[in-house]
């Protein structure tokens, strides 16, 4: 019986105690719209860096060293930044998911008209000087043209990479061309560059530029003073990538 009210005094104060505050998430408002702070921290990272993703969402990355009152800090400091690139997200125009004859990509920095021909008792995709067999004339060209163009680059963009390592005296150990969502190229600390297939619709300038930069963070693994002279040592006409890249990276992914 003794158990029984210890249990229902108990029962009793674990209803009327007041529930723990819940976390709260942070948030930025910009123009009007409220969007989440994301922090992460990333072991090898030795500064604060800050991301505006395309789904308005802010990643903040934060040393291992940091603290996160300096992290809210450094995006308040930043919210002039964080409005011109909301601006940027705002005016691009959404790539559209099917893509059908008569649109038009970006391939090698120029734009292309996609075209479907007959081809013997089918039907054949072409894109510039790029050709693929398709199943329908009418249907979504996507599927089809992202294949052959992932596998035109696979074996284009390691070329290349191969060309400027040797031009510039980096030793890379291994070269993956990937499906990435969010960035144009990395480099590991076991000397490994990975690279964004949907580099091929690049200007080859801009490309090449991103190649090298990939390349200059197998001397400096960070974006220091150092690292950006080797860049610009390699690669003189780099800014004007950068640019291009801020004004254009819209039109990528068809």
């Amino acid at each position: 019986m003794a158990a029984s009210v210890v249990k229902t005094i108990r029962e009793f104060f674990r209803l009327i105690s007041p529930a723990a505050p819940a976390r709260e998430a942070d948030f930025i408002e910009i123009h009007s719209h409220v969007m989440p702070i994301h922090y992460r921290r990333h072991g090898r990272a030795r500064n604060y860096v800050l991301r505006l993703h395309a789904n308005k969402t802010v990643v903040v990355t934060v040393p291992r060293q940091g603290t996160k009152k300096f992290a809210r800090q450094f995006v308040a400091s930043r919210r002039s930044w964080l409005e011109k690139q909301w601006t940027i997200l705002e005016t691009r125009k959404a790539p559209p998911h099917d893509l059908r004859p008569g649109m038009e990509i970006l391939l090698h920095g120029r734009a292309v008209t996609l075209e479907v021909h007959p081809q013997g008792e089918g039907w054949e995709l072409r894109a510039g000087a790029e050709r693929t067999p398709v199943t329908r004339p009418d249907g979504n060209l996507r599927p089809a043209l992202e294949r052959h163009l992932r596998g035109m680059a696979k074996s284009f963009l390691v070329g290349r990479v191969e060309q400027l390592a040797t031009a510039h005296g980096s030793k890379v150990r291994r070269i993956v061309v990937r499906n990435q969502k969010s960035r144009w190229g990395s480099c590991s600390c076991q000397g490994t560059i990975s690279l964004n297939w949907r580099l091929i619709q690049l200007p080859e300038q801009v490309r090449d530029y991103i190649i090298i930069h990939e390349l200059m963070h197998l001397r400096q693994l960070n974006h220091s003073p150092q690292f950006w002279s080797e860049v610009a040592r390699a690669c003189p006409e780099y800014r004007s990538a950068e640019e291009w890249l801020k004004q254009n990276s819209g039109q990528v992914g068809f």
